[in-house]
Protein backbone atom coordinates (compact mmCIF):
# COMPACT_ATOMS: atom_id res chain seq x y z
CA UNK A 1 0.00 0.00 0.00
CA UNK A 2 1.49 3.32 -1.03
CA UNK A 3 -0.21 6.70 -0.86
CA UNK A 4 1.34 9.89 -2.22
CA UNK A 5 0.69 13.35 -0.84
CA UNK A 6 1.95 16.72 -2.01
CA UNK A 7 4.33 18.60 0.30
CA UNK A 8 2.38 20.27 3.08
CA UNK A 9 -0.56 17.90 2.78
CA UNK A 10 -1.53 15.98 5.89
CA UNK A 11 -2.35 12.30 5.65
CA UNK A 12 -1.05 8.80 6.22
CA UNK A 13 2.63 8.10 5.77
CA UNK A 14 3.72 5.94 2.91
CA UNK A 15 4.00 2.39 4.22
CA UNK A 16 6.05 -0.02 2.20
CA UNK A 17 6.59 -3.56 3.32
CA UNK A 18 9.81 -5.40 2.67
CA UNK A 19 9.89 -9.05 1.65
CA UNK A 20 12.21 -11.18 3.74
CA UNK A 21 12.93 -14.86 4.06
CA UNK A 22 13.59 -16.46 7.45
CA UNK A 23 14.05 -20.03 8.59
CA UNK A 24 12.02 -20.13 11.80
CA UNK A 25 12.24 -23.32 13.84
CA UNK A 26 13.29 -25.26 10.74
CA UNK A 27 10.53 -23.90 8.49
CA UNK A 28 11.28 -21.51 5.63
CA UNK A 29 9.03 -18.45 5.86
CA UNK A 30 8.51 -15.79 3.18
CA UNK A 31 7.20 -12.68 4.93
CA UNK A 32 6.34 -9.06 4.25
CA UNK A 33 7.11 -6.74 7.15
CA UNK A 34 7.26 -3.05 7.89
CA UNK A 35 10.76 -1.71 8.41
CA UNK A 36 10.14 -1.07 12.13
CA UNK A 37 8.89 -4.57 13.00
CA UNK A 38 11.07 -6.20 15.65
CA UNK A 39 11.77 -9.91 15.49
CA UNK A 40 9.78 -10.22 18.72
CA UNK A 41 6.69 -8.59 17.22
CA UNK A 42 7.07 -10.63 14.04
CA UNK A 43 7.14 -13.85 16.07
CA UNK A 44 4.32 -12.98 18.46
CA UNK A 45 1.97 -10.81 16.41
CA UNK A 46 2.45 -12.05 12.86
CA UNK A 47 3.36 -15.73 13.32
CA UNK A 48 1.56 -16.33 16.65
CA UNK A 49 4.64 -17.94 18.23
CA UNK A 50 3.90 -16.66 21.71
CA UNK A 51 6.45 -18.72 23.65
CA UNK A 52 8.92 -15.85 23.30
CA UNK A 53 7.78 -13.32 25.88
CA UNK A 54 7.57 -9.55 25.74
CA UNK A 55 8.85 -8.36 29.09
CA UNK A 56 10.35 -4.89 29.14
CA UNK A 57 10.58 -4.31 25.35
CA UNK A 58 13.88 -2.47 26.02
CA UNK A 59 16.41 -5.33 26.07
CA UNK A 60 16.82 -5.28 29.82
CA UNK A 61 15.03 -8.41 31.03
CA UNK A 62 15.89 -11.19 28.55
CA UNK A 63 12.36 -12.62 28.38
CA UNK A 64 12.49 -12.27 24.58
CA UNK A 65 15.78 -14.16 24.12
CA UNK A 66 15.89 -16.31 20.98
CA UNK A 67 18.66 -17.92 18.97
CA UNK A 68 19.61 -16.11 15.78
CA UNK A 69 21.96 -18.26 13.70
CA UNK A 70 22.74 -20.12 16.95
CA UNK A 71 23.60 -16.98 18.92
CA UNK A 72 21.35 -15.62 21.66
CA UNK A 73 19.86 -12.19 21.14
CA UNK A 74 17.13 -10.01 22.63
CA UNK A 75 14.53 -10.19 19.88
CA UNK A 76 12.86 -6.95 21.04
CA UNK A 77 15.95 -4.96 20.03
CA UNK A 78 16.47 -6.36 16.55
CA UNK A 79 14.51 -5.44 13.44
CA UNK A 80 13.30 -8.35 11.32
CA UNK A 81 14.38 -6.68 8.04
CA UNK A 82 17.99 -6.73 9.23
CA UNK A 83 18.08 -10.53 9.21
CA UNK A 84 16.84 -11.58 5.79
CA UNK A 85 17.96 -15.19 5.25
CA UNK A 86 18.68 -15.84 8.95
CA UNK A 87 17.86 -18.91 11.00
CA UNK A 88 15.76 -18.21 14.08
CA UNK A 89 15.08 -20.70 16.84
CA UNK A 90 12.44 -19.92 19.44
CA UNK A 91 11.38 -21.96 22.44
CA UNK A 92 8.83 -23.69 20.18
CA UNK A 93 11.70 -25.02 18.04
CA UNK A 94 13.98 -26.30 20.79
CA UNK A 95 12.39 -29.73 21.34
CA UNK A 96 12.40 -32.33 18.57
CA UNK A 97 8.82 -33.57 18.55
CA UNK A 98 8.12 -35.10 21.96
CA UNK A 99 11.84 -35.24 22.80
CA UNK A 100 12.78 -32.27 24.99
CA UNK A 101 16.16 -30.61 24.61
CA UNK A 102 18.54 -31.60 27.44
CA UNK A 103 18.39 -28.04 28.81
CA UNK A 104 14.58 -28.22 28.92
CA UNK A 105 14.78 -31.56 30.74
CA UNK A 106 17.30 -30.13 33.21
CA UNK A 107 15.03 -27.14 33.91
CA UNK A 108 12.29 -29.57 34.89
CA UNK A 109 14.60 -31.89 36.88
CA UNK A 110 16.08 -29.00 38.88
CA UNK A 111 12.80 -27.08 39.28
CA UNK A 112 14.51 -24.08 37.67
CA UNK A 113 11.33 -22.06 37.25
CA UNK A 114 8.43 -20.84 39.30
CA UNK A 115 5.93 -18.73 37.38
CA UNK A 116 7.54 -19.74 34.06
CA UNK A 117 7.33 -16.35 32.35
CA UNK A 118 11.10 -15.96 31.94
CA UNK A 119 11.73 -19.66 31.29
CA UNK A 120 11.66 -19.59 27.45
CA UNK A 121 14.22 -16.78 27.41
CA UNK A 122 16.31 -18.49 30.11
CA UNK A 123 16.35 -21.76 28.14
CA UNK A 124 17.28 -20.06 24.86
CA UNK A 125 19.96 -18.05 26.65
CA UNK A 126 21.38 -21.19 28.29
CA UNK A 127 21.55 -23.02 24.95
CA UNK A 128 23.18 -19.96 23.35
CA UNK A 129 25.68 -19.74 26.20
CA UNK A 130 26.60 -23.41 25.65
CA UNK A 131 26.95 -22.76 21.90
CA UNK A 132 29.27 -19.82 22.62
CA UNK A 133 31.60 -22.00 24.71
CA UNK A 134 32.60 -19.04 26.92
CA UNK A 135 31.50 -20.27 30.35
CA UNK A 136 33.16 -22.90 32.47
CA UNK A 137 32.79 -21.68 36.06
CA UNK A 138 29.71 -20.87 38.10
CA UNK A 139 30.77 -17.20 38.26
CA UNK A 140 31.09 -17.06 34.45
CA UNK A 141 27.66 -18.68 34.08
CA UNK A 142 26.12 -16.13 36.45
CA UNK A 143 27.78 -13.28 34.60
CA UNK A 144 26.80 -14.51 31.12
CA UNK A 145 23.20 -15.25 32.18
CA UNK A 146 22.82 -11.91 34.00
CA UNK A 147 20.86 -10.42 31.10
CA UNK A 148 17.98 -12.77 31.88
CA UNK A 149 15.94 -11.64 34.86
CA UNK A 150 13.83 -14.02 36.94
CA UNK A 151 11.49 -12.06 39.16
CA UNK A 152 10.73 -15.23 41.15
CA UNK A 153 14.38 -15.67 42.10
CA UNK A 154 15.05 -19.14 40.68
CA UNK A 155 18.66 -18.16 39.88
CA UNK A 156 20.35 -20.86 41.97
CA UNK A 157 18.51 -23.64 40.16
CA UNK A 158 18.94 -21.96 36.77
CA UNK A 159 22.71 -21.73 37.21
CA UNK A 160 22.79 -25.40 38.30
CA UNK A 161 20.97 -26.31 35.08
CA UNK A 162 23.42 -24.39 32.91
CA UNK A 163 26.42 -25.82 34.78
CA UNK A 164 25.10 -29.37 34.36
CA UNK A 165 24.34 -28.79 30.67
CA UNK A 166 27.85 -27.43 30.11
CA UNK A 167 29.37 -30.44 31.84
CA UNK A 168 27.28 -32.83 29.67
CA UNK A 169 28.24 -30.87 26.55
CA UNK A 170 31.97 -31.00 27.37
CA UNK A 171 32.02 -34.80 27.80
Amino acid sequence: MKENFSPGQHGPLSIEKKKISLNINGVEQELEVEAWTSILDLLREHLHLTGTKKGCDHGQCGACTILLNGTRINSCLSLAVMHDGAEITTIEGIAKGDQLHPVQEAFMEHDAFQCGYCTPGQICSAIGLINEGKASTLDEIRDLMSGNICRCGAYNNITKVVQEALERNNK
